[in-house]
């Protein structure tokens, strides 16, 4: 084709002609490989895409033999594609996505939708013509860890909105939600053995806000909901410090035995667990045991940031004791990267974010890599933006883009980088509409990142595929933030 279409992230091959094309129509059927309720699933969702511009209802039914003519194919098979890796083939006739594992077909699926029109995206019956090109596209994740983290602590952010971030995050090819679900400002979700967390600890946000928490069944419900899209829900409980609103809760909990009132500012550090407490281990052996049963993926995030209040000693073995008990419950360690400063279990993960910080972890360490500076989406994008922080600096639209995770730390092959993961802070975001506005357009930016291999990458190119998804965004309803430096197709 004389340009690249608008697909993001970009794939590792693309073949797509300029002049042949398959024309759906309302004789489309969606044929999917017979024994798979994932592969199913992911049918109906098409299905459920497409039925507003067809105005008809796409049936779904078992792979056939030979290709029905005007269908979609959704297979299983052998390839050198990878666990996450899939190929579309189209001609005329008919389109067939093909992955090794159901997540190869998700995102499969998710570039197929790309290359449709933007006003599939519109919802409501608006028949329409709907085509693709025919072509090729063979595809494979550069990084297994493509990751984002929602800080629903500071201010909570409740069930519906957290599953619009996981559609609009799938729809990038994200696989990694990390939820902060604990801080100095609330704890957001339901522990059965220590009540008043919730009763008391979830009823604050800054700024004196409305509080909230999930119970155990809305998280049931969002983990469920994370995985039917191939995201793996990564549950934080941030420790030592970040803690007053369970020291708030329980004054057993304080060195001294009293509670402290509860917190709606955003200073960092003030708060820790008295470490020496056997009841402090207790606490934590329920927490991570009744969140670990809830939660079906393998990690389980301790936090351990910015501790201003405990010895190097104290922290080192606060850390030592904790790691034990999470495997114990059956998950696998990640913490932030002040942890290098203990021993660390074997299977436990980094998560870097400080931008200034010179680490040199453990070897055969893995790393996940959020370095402030680059992908913090709570960031601001310049002097003028009104919600976001800028201490890391200010992260405007190319400055995710711009970045290659095998040279951010010198000590460190990209063999041992598990992926990359963006966070957004809550001190600022207060709703949905803020949390969009954070997160786009620099999101997809990181999912290009996480994606797509390096020597594809050029931001001059890129910029002309990112203001191509306006009008799609503008359908899905996106309050994205118009960076001035884009040339959006709006």
């Amino acid at each position: 084709m004389a340009s690249k279409p608008p697909l993001i992230p970009w794939p590792v091959t693309v073949t797509l002609s300029e002049s042949e094309r398959f024309q759906l129509g309302k004789d489309l059927v969606i044929e999917v490989t017979p024994g798979q309720p994932d592969l199913e699933r992911i049918g109906q969702d098409l299905a459920s895409l497409l039925k507003p511009a067809l105005d008809v209802s796409v049936p779904i039914k078992p792979l056939s033999a030979t290709p029905s003519p005007g269908a979609i194919r959704l297979e299983i098979t052998s390839g050198d594609w990878g666990a996450e890796g899939y190929e579309i083939a189209i001609t005329s006739s008919g389109a067939s996505i093909r992955g090794a594992t159901a997540a190869g077909v998700f995102y499969g699926v998710q570039t197929f939708r790309q290359l449709l029109p933007w006003s599939v995206e519109l919802r409501g019956a608006r028949p329409h013509a709907l085509s693709v090109p025919a072509g090729r596209v063979a595809d494979r994740p550069r990084f297994g860890w493509r990751g984002a983290m929602l800080d629903v602590a500071r201010h909570f952010f409740g069930p519906d909105d957290i599953k619009r971030y996981i559609d609009l995050l799938a729809y990038y090819k994200f696989n990694h939600l990390h939820l902060h679900l604990s801080d100095d400002q609330g704890w957001r979700v339901e522990i059965a053995s220590w009540p008043n967390l919730t009763t008391h600890g979830s009823s604050t946000a800054v700024g004196g806000g409305r509080g909230g928490f999930y119970t155990k069944k809305d998280y049931a419900d969002l983990v469920a909901y994370a995985a039917a899209r191939f995201i793996t829900i990564v549950p934080e409980i941030d420790m030592p410090s970040h803690i007053n609103a369970a020291l708030s809760s329980y004054p057993e909990l304080n060195c001294d035995g009293k509670a402290p009132p509860p917190y709606t500012g955003i200073e960092v550090g003030f708060s820790s667990f008295c470490v020496d407490k056997d009841i402090t281990y207790k606490f934590i052996d329920d927490v991570v045991r009744e969140i670990a049963a809830m939660t079906p993926g393998p990690f389980f995030h301790i936090g351990g940031d910015e501790v201003k209040t405990l010895t190097p000693s104290q922290y080192k073995q606060f850390i030592e004791r904790v790691q034990p008990i999470v495997e114990r419950h059956g998950k696998q360690v990640i913490g932030w990267d002040e942890i290098v400063h203990a021993t660390l279990l074997p299977n436990t993960v980094v998560q870097y974010w400080r931008p200034d910080a010179s680490i040199t972890p453990p070897p055969a360490t893995k790393l996940v890599l959020s370095p402030a500076n680059k992908i913090y989406l709570d960031m601001k994008y310049d002097e003028t933006t009104v919600l976001g922080l800028k201490w890391a600096g200010l992260v405007d639209v190319s400055t995710p883009y711009e970045w290659d995770p095998a040279t951010l730390l010198p000590s460190v092959q990209e063999t041992a980088i598990l992926g990359i993961e963006s966070p957004i802070w809550s001190e600022t975001p207060a709703t949905m509409s803020d949390l969009e506005f954070l997160a786009f357009p620099r999101i997809a930016a990181v999912a290009e990142v996480a994606w797509s291999p390096q020597t594809a990458r050029q931001w001059s190119e890129f910029r002309g595929r990112l203001g191509a998804q306006a009008p799609r965004w503008t359908a899905l309803g996106i309050n994205a933030y118009w960076s001035p430096k884009i040339d959006w197709q709006r």
